[in-house]
């Protein structure tokens, strides 16, 4: 048969098709007599819907047939027959509005079987889908096999061997290697379809670009632009200095467009070196005195640069408790909050810091991200929690004084831009610090870690600096590819958990 295929068409199916339509419908469908459509049938689709309506040709001879409809979500949902959702073969039930592709027929003639014309039936509609920005696909999908298993088992169980490959059933095995996940058992489905006991699958395929609409005028970014600031800790005169450069950094990666702007970890802590002569727990805790003033400052940089800037982060007081926070400061002028939750041993022994209790999501503009202080990158739950809320890119702000240190946090973010299919940005600070206690020298390598599938870097890394050299890093990543990897990738990390033997929840919101 390949050998004798000298062209493969799709095309849209007009009313001149009909004749040639209806043999192929009958013969597709020799265990239903009768099951055809009628001319003014087609004619109806064709006029409320003709891109719905597509034929594959095979030597300019009809090979296969899809037709569809256009449904609100809500419209399939519930228990319904196809006569229900056809209006009575009428297809009044078409919204030219409505957000699903409902199918309403495919096949393809038995001489043509074997040479995957159904798989491009299937790619056809989902490429509709995405066109028409449609939220995806449903259908009921018959269980030809059905009937041969039906006394020993019910239509439940016969799915679930399907599933697990133990069945074989030519309709319902080819829409599941399609990417067609069951929903529910429609009861009653097609009259006449002996073959399934007229049972039938209600199956979904999810368009992962489908976007709701939106009464604002922006419109949420694909690709998104990533400053990461590696800052150089040296002597600063006074607090003002410290935020010139702080300034300069953020002018330079909002020069490049960059969405974001991440600084390090305690990034201000140079400001200590004037309390030098005080205990180290007493020295951070003047150094939280300028926390207010500098987060309303990177606000007013946000606003006035146009960017999403990330503070690293400061010590704080509050209730008299020292902690390590940092705050999101959005380029519409609205702050958010963030805590360190696991302090380090040093961090506890000598500043008497506490843990934060706080781990949220935050909506920007650019998608949905989290944060995370340096040592709580380390503790995998935090951001599976967070991924599991959405997150799409994980920011890890650190500091890190050893080469050991620092490949703790490089292995744990990377190990975490895999499990959680997200990307992770990491920003770190260099050089020495030789009259603050505590905080002599640093080490880092600012990075932008991927998950490791064919559509990033085999090696998961897409941007790096150079090791302990003061200097920005500007990074594209695509928020479109996570979505095609969570659908479509080598391995499915969020959606393959066994969920039936472990669980991960909050015990405090």
């Amino acid at each position: 048969m390949i050998e004798d295929i000298e062209n493969i068409e799709l095309k849209y199916l007009t009313i001149h098709d009909y004749q040639e339509l209806k043999s192929a419908m009958i013969e597709a469908y020799s265990s239903m007599p009768d099951s055809y459509w009628k001319e003014e049938h087609i004619k109806a689709l064709i006029d409320k819907f003709p891109e719905g309506q597509v034929v594959l040709k095979v030597n300019n001879q009809l090979a296969g047939c899809a037709l569809s409809i256009r449904l609100e979500n809500s419209a399939y949902t519930d228990h319904h027959t196809y006569k229900e959702i056809t209006g009575n073969y009428t297809f009044n039930t078409h919204n030219k509005e409505g957000d699903m592709l409902y199918g309403i027929d495919v096949f393809i003639k038995s001489e043509f079987r074997g040479l995957r014309l159904g798989r491009r039936l299937y790619d056809y509609r989902k490429e509709l889908c995405e066109r028409l920005n449609l939220r995806g696909i449903a259908f009921g999908g018959r269980i030809p096999n059905f009937h041969n298993y039906s006394k020993e088992i019910g239509p439940k169980e016969y799915i679930e061997k399907v599933k697990r490959k133990e069945i074989h059933d030519q309709v319902l095995s080819f829409q599941i290697a399609n990417d067609f996940h069951p929903e529910k058992v429609l009861k009653g489905y097609l009259e006449g379809d002996d073959a399934s006991n007229e049972y039938a699958v209600l199956l979904k395929w999810d368009n992962i670009y489908f976007e709701k609409k939106t009464i604002k005028a922006a419109s949420q970014k694909k690709i998104i632009r990533l400053g990461l600031i590696q800052w150089q800790m040296r002597p600063y005169k006074d607090f003002e200095e410290l935020m010139q450069q702080a300034e300069y950094f953020i002018d330079a990666v909002s020069g490049y467009r960059s969405d974001f702007a991440l600084f390090p970890e305690f990034f201000n802590a140079p400001l200590m070196a004037e309390n030098n002569h005080l205990s180290e727990s007493e020295a951070i805790r003047e150094l939280s005195n300028f926390t207010e003033e500098i987060v309303k400052r990177f606000s007013e940089l946000a606003i006035s640069y146009n960017i999403n800037v990330i503070t690293g982060s400061m010590p704080e007081m509050k209730n008299d408790l020292l902690y390590n926070v940092g705050y999101l400061c959005r380029r519409d002028g609205s702050i958010e909050r963030y805590e360190k939750l696991h302090v380090t041993p040093d961090e506890s022994k000598v500043w008497g810091m506490q843990g934060g209790s706080s781990l949220q999501t935050f909506d920007t503009d650019c998608g949905k991200i989290g944060i995370l202080i340096c040592y709580d990158s380390e503790f995998p739950e935090l951001s599976r929690l967070l991924a599991d809320e959405g997150m799409e890119i994980l920011f890890v702000p650190f500091l890190t004084d050893t080469q050991n240190g620092y490949s703790r946090v490089r292995h744990c973010a990377q190990a975490r831009a895999i499990e959680n299919e997200c990307y992770v940005a990491i920003a770190g600070s260099v050089g020495n610090l030789p009259k603050v206690h505590n905080m002599d020298i640093q080490y880092a390598q600012s990075a932008v870690f991927t998950p490791c599938d064919f559509s990033f870097p085999s090696n998961g890394i897409k941007a790096e600096a150079t090791p302990n050299t003061e200097m920005i890093l500007i990074a594209d990543v695509d928020l479109d590819l996570l979505r095609e990897l969570n659908q479509f990738g080598s391995v499915k990390n969020l959606r393959d958990r066994r969920k039936d033997l472990f669980e991960l929840k909050r015990t405090k919101s």
